[in-house]
């Protein structure tokens, strides 16, 4: 993989990644981040208060989590669109969705910054941990804007910056040292995704930066929660 690979080479070598360790994804999610990510997928669906019947997207929704908590919110008469760019990821997520029966999700394959959706159709929008990996941030943002219908809510949990020094050294220690090393021993990867994921992360905008880029997407009240002390955080918008 390139050291700095932008637009089409990005999203080409992002998903190659992806797809080499699919079926490790949600046993290297658990491992890696002690079990926290759980209650962080939950926190994200606590920012957009769902309510039953509600037609939800998740955008990037990889093997599901978040969309299998959307539907049990918006229930039998609600939808819950999980969108991924990744087959392999997404295979994985229909199958848990086929396994707990949920007939209010449907996996849809398909591009964040172009998704293949009409105008003003959802409630709310959810993404977790994507959108650090497109290729254009802020044509994922706006994709995000167009599909909400007036009043959507959106919430988007990613990495972010550890909020106190000491801890934000110890962090990168483990995001940089251990995390590769353990993500790889587990997945056999040889691709590289686990040395690319921490140097994501560190390009990635720190909470006021994300913050602005999307409000410069059109959303507005848009305001951010640190969680672990900064090691993820959930932006959330609405859209008028």
């Amino acid at each position: 993989m390139p050291q700095h690979p932008s637009g089409a080479e990005k999203e080409k070598a992002v998903q190659a990644m992806f797809s080499s360790i699919a079926r490790f994804y949600d046993l290297n999610n658990s491992l890696l981040s002690l079990g926290l990510h759980h209650r962080w997928k939950k926190r994200t669906l606590e920012a957009v208060a769902l309510q039953p019947g509600e037609k939800v997207v998740d955008v990037g929704a990889g093997t599901a989590d978040l969309s299998l908590l959307a539907a049990a919110q918006v229930g039998e008469k609600g939808v819950v669109v999980a969108s991924d760019l990744n087959e392999p990821m997404l295979r994985i997520g229909l199958k848990k969705v086929l396994d707990r029966q949920l007939r209010q999700v449907r996996c849809l394959l398909g591009n964040a910054e172009g998704l293949p959706l009409p105008d003003a159709t959802f409630d709310a929008a959810l993404t977790g941990f994507c959108i650090r990996n497109v290729s254009d941030l802020d044509q994922g943002f706006r994709e995000i804007y167009r599909v909400l219908k007036p009043g959507g809510r959106m919430a988007c949990l990613d990495f972010s910056r550890p909020v106190q020094p000491v801890f934000r050294k110890f962090y990168d220690f483990y995001s940089f040292t251990l995390l590769p090393k353990i993500g790889t021993w587990v997945s056999k990867d040889q691709t590289g995704i686990y040395q690319y994921l921490p140097d994501s992360i560190r390009k990635f905008p720190d909470q006021e930066g994300l913050k602005k880029r999307i409000e410069a997407a059109g959303f507005k009240d848009v305001s951010y929660q640190n969680l672990t002390g900064g090691i993820v955080a959930i932006h959330s918008g609405i859209k008028e």
